[in-house]
């Protein structure tokens, strides 16, 4: 315990230094990442410091976030990166950043605030919480630290990055910790039913449209075990959707009943600056570490959910797929590199 409480304050007192802050997260961005890139970026405009928030250009954020005030999200790298503290919030790894690595290798410091335990430490200063439920939770206990005042926008957007990265309190990350710093925000003033209602009451007929070509794609091996669904270009065309729409299509697959591993393959609509497949895993099976598997492919994330880019074929995806699930039950969830 103590050594988790020297890792906080060594972060807060990186934190506290007078140079400007560029704020940063990982492309193609889920609740946690947004709603702790905003969260920082006021918590450092508290401390006084002059704050910027930065994400990849190529990558598209998600329609049921767009009522997070972000307006001022720069798309292309600031000037004057050299003079700034970068802060990187939910990046297991400086690739996850997007395709151009000049605002790391540029930054006057590189502080790494994050909970996924394959976390390469990429920071001068590093922050990882590999048991707290999401990089917003993080943050909360952090915010203590700096003796930051939780405002109401504050809480909203540590509640997004909470209630998503936790399946709404259902996943098996949720702590007593997650519920009482959960409490905490809605005290603070977070609008609870207004998140709910902007995240999972406001579906655009075009994402249904997609499920349901996701849900037509399906394709099940090992008795049900392993399910894996993809989306085409010609899909996404087909349901006049955009790529980020696809986003929560893996936990339909997730809830099959006896699935123990999912993955959802995904060609974004035509765009040079974007990989030509996505993938996206889930596991129900502590034992089945798909960070690992996503490791192998070139990707990362947490045991249960990860993820990869590829340039190969959906088949061969496939194909890579199910070699690697049943490797993975074979030897009880060890990664790749442990077998």
């Amino acid at each position: 315990m103590r050594i988790l409480l020297t890792e906080f304050e060594e972060m807060a007192n990186a934190l506290r230094t007078d140079e400007p802050v560029l704020v940063v997260t990982h492309e193609s961005p889920d609740g946690d990442a947004l709603g702790s890139l905003f969260a920082m970026k006021l918590m450092c405009e508290q401390l006084g410091k002059e704050t910027s928030i930065y994400l990849a250009p190529e990558t598209g954020l998600p329609r049921e976030l767009a009522f997070m005030v972000l307006d001022d999200l720069l798309r292309n790298p600031p000037s004057d990166c050299e003079s700034r503290v970068l802060v990187a919030l939910d990046c297991a790894n400086a690739r996850r950043i997007g395709p151009d690595d000049s605002p790391i290798k540029r930054a006057k410091s590189v502080l790494n605030i994050d909970h996924h335990h394959d976390n390469t430490r990429f920071g001068d200063c590093n922050l990882i919480v590999e048991n707290a439920s999401s990089t917003a939770e993080i943050l909360v206990e952090l915010s203590q630290s700096l003796d930051i005042e939780i405002t109401p926008q504050i809480a909203e957007a540590l509640y997004v990055g909470v209630v998503t990265d936790t399946g709404r309190f259902q996943y098996s990350n949720t702590t007593s910790k997650t519920l009482r710093f959960a409490a905490d925000l809605h005290e603070a003033g977070a609008n609870i039913p207004r998140i709910f209602r902007n995240i999972y009451e406001s579906v655009d007929l075009a994402e249904l449209r997609l499920l349901s070509r996701a849900i037509e794609n399906i394709c099940v091996f090992d008795q049900g075990r392993l399910v894996i669904s993809f989306l085409t270009r010609n899909d996404f065309e087909k349901a006049s959707a955009g790529e980020p729409m696809a986003e929560g299509i893996i936990d339909y697959l997730r809830a099959i009943s006896g699935a123990e591993m999912v993955s959802l393959i995904r060609e974004p609509p035509f765009d040079s600056s974007l990989p030509p497949r996505k993938v996206s895993l889930r596991s129900s099976r502590s034992d089945i570490d798909v960070s690992a598997i996503a490791r192998n492919f070139g990707g990362g994330g947490h045991r249960q959910a990860a993820g990869f880019s590829s340039e190969q074929e959906v088949e061969d995806l496939v194909s890579g797929l199910q070699n690697a699930y049943r490797k993975q039950r074979n030897q009880g969830g060890k990664s790749f590199d442990e077998s």
